[in-house]
């Protein structure tokens, strides 16, 4: 995934200290043998990844500026009234009795 936070990985300047098992440690050195990266690229990435995917549902938009004026439009576009799709979403839970 390419974000800014992968284009600014030139710019460590901060240490993130963490304890983990042995074993734990040598999935993470055979993960990042098998990608072809460092142990610290290899966790710099995983962890950086996973908190975009956490943030994303809930606040974060990465996007380039065209994709980010084209989400723009479409959500100032006027709502559609749509009567098919109106009635399935006020129809029962077909899951529940």
């Amino acid at each position: 995934m390419d974000t800014q936070l992968n284009r600014d990985i030139d710019q460590r300047d901060t240490r993130l200290n963490v304890r983990l098992s042995s074993a734990q440690m040598d999935l993470i050195r055979q993960a990042a043998k098998s990608s072809s990266q460092t142990v610290t690229d290899f966790v710099l990435e995983s962890t950086a990844a996973a908190a975009e995917r956490v943030l994303t549902d809930r606040r974060w938009f990465v996007l380039e500026d065209q994709a980010w004026s084209e989400l723009e439009a479409q959500l100032a576009r006027p709502v559609v009234y749509k009567p098919r799709l109106a009635a399935h979403l006020n129809a029962g839970d077909p899951f529940v009795d």
